[in-house]
C-alpha cells in the first residue's frame, strides 16, 4: 500500500484528498502546515508527498525545499490555488519555483480528483520506472468510472 503525506493549512482539503486516496488504496496522512509535516518526515516514510505552497507559518515553497532536503526521492506535489491564479507577466512564477526548489509536479486548485490520481501516477512512475508496466489501475477506473463529473466545484472537486 502506498503512502502518502498531504501538508495543507486547510482540513477540508486534507481531508478531501485523504477521502478520494484512502477509497482507491492508499494510506494517507495528514499534516496542518509544514512544522507538521516535517515532524511526519522523520517519523515515518512515504512514498509521495502533496503539499501547499502558501500556509501560514513555514510557507510551502520553505516547506518543498525541506522536505525535497530530507527525502530526495520522495516526489512532491506542489499544489495551490492562489499561486496559479493571476496568469499577468509581471507576477511571479510560483510554478517554476517550486520545480526548482524540489516538486515533481504542481497542481492548481480546485483539480479533479481524477487529475490528482494521474498525477501521483506519473510520479510513482517516475520514482520507480521499473514498475511503469504497472500503472495505478485506480487511475483507468476513476476516468472511466465517471470520476470526471466529480471535478465541477461544489460537487467533489478539490477546492482551496
Amino acid at each position: 500500500m502506498r503512502h502518502i503525506l498531504v501538508v495543507d493549512d486547510d482540513p477540508h482539503m486534507g481531508l478531501a484528498i485523504r477521502a478520494w486516496l484512502k477509497r482507491y488504496g492508499f494510506k494517507v496522512a495528514i499534516a496542518d502546515g509544514g512544522i507538521a509535516g516535517l515532524a511526519a518526515i522523520d517519523n515515518s516514510t512515504f512514498d509521495l508527498m502533496i503539499v501547499d505552497i502558501f500556509m501560514p507559518y513555514m510557507r510551502g515553497f520553505e516547506s518543498i525545499r525541506m522536505f525535497h532536503e530530507r527525502a530526495p526521492k520522495v516526489p512532491l506535489i506542489a499544489i495551490s490555488g492562489y499561486a496559479f491564479s493571476d496568469l499577468e507577466a509581471s507576477s511571479p512564477d510560483f510554478l517554476q519555483l517550486a520545480l526548482r526548489l524540489g516538486a515533481a509536479r504542481c497542481l492548481r486548485k480546485p483539480f479533479r480528483p481524477s487529475t490528482l490520481l494521474s498525477v501521483i501516477d506519473e510520479c510513482l512512475s517516475d520514482a520507480e520506472p521499473h514498475r511503469r508496466f504497472a500503472k495505478l489501475a485506480c487511475v483507468a477506473d476513476a476516468v472511466s468510472g465517471g470520476a470526471a463529473s466529480l471535478g465541477t466545484p461544489g460537487k467533489g472537486a478539490f477546492a482551496g
